[in-house]
């Protein structure tokens, strides 16, 4: 596991020793070219004084200086080409070299060169350009030399800095790892430095999440137990029932009620996982390109028998520009499915259920109408609470239905709306948005 201190520690050692590194590059450079235009200048004046000394006192071949010390070399020649004095025999020197500065290579290295006439003799004063070298390496070195050496004191002032600073992070750790399934309190944002204020608010959003989600997850496990209990117990008491059966015709009625509850339980069950696997992370399946006029007539194939045995009108209003929305297939089936049978189921006889998609100004839309009774406006928000069923309705069902509708149309996106069909009962419309992300 990397470490962010460790990784800040070498990104900034690495960063100071790149820039120190560049600084002595840039201070080598400039003590090379100042020692070069100051030893040039000390080239000069010496062949100056070499000059006046002749002029003053005869021949330059009588002239003495300590050339060793300065770390100069002189050579004279006289005006047929014959060297007539040399300071450093034992060196290799360049051989006479034009009048003015030159930089001359001899073979065992280069040397800088003045040379000027006087009195028909040529006067050339030499220096190793190592030794101007030398000069600027030293001034470089002891530019960077205090750096380096203080290289371990930044490290350790480094390593404290930056443990310091992330702090915060560590203990917005230990706020985090005290946080169980019953107390999922929000992270304090108080004296959180900004850039962590970020990672605190992503965090407390995600603590919401989990809290709603668990809340929810109780309350479907309560709701959920407390309305199999009573069909569980219906079910025990018909089958008390068909023991207790005296003669066939009483049995038969008994078994006939046991056999209506075993449906009805069944369908509970059924709605209930379909509930559960709509929920976040309930085996989501990838989301497709999905066309509703045909998800429509898939539907609504699969409820005419009901709709026949009902004698209501189930059928298709067609749309001018059909509607296509990414989503789940199956998810989406069980939508319009659900809003199909209580239509169905909620409609009289003779009544009529029309089913319509398409796209329009407010969006890509399915909606189901029928003549039926309607949903009071004031009952709408609460019809799609799970295991709600309205008092006044002698129609059996799990109170699941439409909270199906609703789970399925949050994962898509989607708005469920509720109001008055010109048929003169409900029309339940589900709006999508335009562009849903694959």
């Amino acid at each position: 596991m990397k470490s962010i201190r460790q990784q800040l520690l070498m990104a900034l050692l690495s960063t100071i020793m790149l820039t120190t590194l560049l600084g002595a590059l840039a201070t080598y450079r400039t003590a090379r070219d100042e020692a070069q235009a100051m030893f040039d200048y000390q080239l000069r004046q010496l062949a100056l004084t070499l000059r006046d000394h002749a002029l003053q006192n005869g021949p330059l071949r009588e002239f003495g200086i300590d050339e060793d010390a300065q770390h100069f070399s002189v050579q004279i020649w006289g005006p047929d080409g014959t060297r007539i004095y040399l300071s450093h025999p034992r060196q290799e020197l360049p051989h006479q070299a034009p009048i003015g500065f030159a930089t001359i290579d001899t073979g065992h290295g280069q040397w800088r060169v003045f040379g000027m006439q006087q009195a028909g003799q040529m006067i050339q004063v030499a220096q190793p350009m190592q030794v101007r070298d030398q000069l600027a390496l030293a001034a470089a070195w002891r530019t960077v030399a205090p750096f380096l050496l203080m290289l371990p004191l930044l490290g350790v002032l480094i390593w404290i800095v930056v443990g310091r600073g992330l702090r915060p992070l560590d203990a917005i750790a230990r706020a985090v790892s005290t946080r169980t399934p019953v107390a999922l309190d929000p992270l304090p944002e108080s004296r959180v430095p900004s850039e962590v204020l970020p990672l605190v608010r992503a965090l407390n959003e995600l603590l919401d999440r989990l809290r709603r989600a668990l809340v929810a997850q109780r309350e479907f496990i309560a709701d959920a137990a407390h309305e199999l209990r009573t069909p569980l117990a219906a079910l025990t008491l018909q089958v008390q029932l068909a023991e207790r059966a005296s003669d066939a015709r009483s049995r038969a009625e008994a078994f006939a009620e046991l056999k209506g509850g075993l449906q009805r339980t069944t369908h509970s069950v059924q709605q209930l996982l379909t509930l559960a696997r709509q929920e976040p992370g309930g085996g989501e399946r990838p989301l497709v390109p999905v066309q509703l006029a045909e998800l429509a007539a898939q539907v609504i194939a699969e409820h005419l028998p009901l709709a026949d045995a009902r004698r209501v009108d189930l059928g298709v209003t067609p749309t001018a520009r059909e509607g296509v929305v990414t989503g789940d297939p199956e998810a989406l089936r069980i939508l319009v499915g659900n809003l199909v049978s209580n239509a169905v189921c909620y409609t009289p006889p003779g009544g009529k259920v029309d089913v319509s998609s398409g796209e329009d100004e407010r969006g890509t839309f399915i909606e189901v109408c029928d003549s039926g009774p309607g949903i009071p406006s004031e009952e709408r928000e609460h019809v799609f609470d799970r295991f709600y069923r309205r008092a006044q309705t002698d129609t059996a069902g799990s109170g699941l239905g439409l909270a199906i509708v609703k789970a399925i149309a949050d994962r898509h996106r989607a708005h469920v709306l509720l109001d008055d069909a010109d048929l003169g009962g409900l029309r339940a419309r589900v709006e999508f948005p335009r562009l849903l992300p694959l």
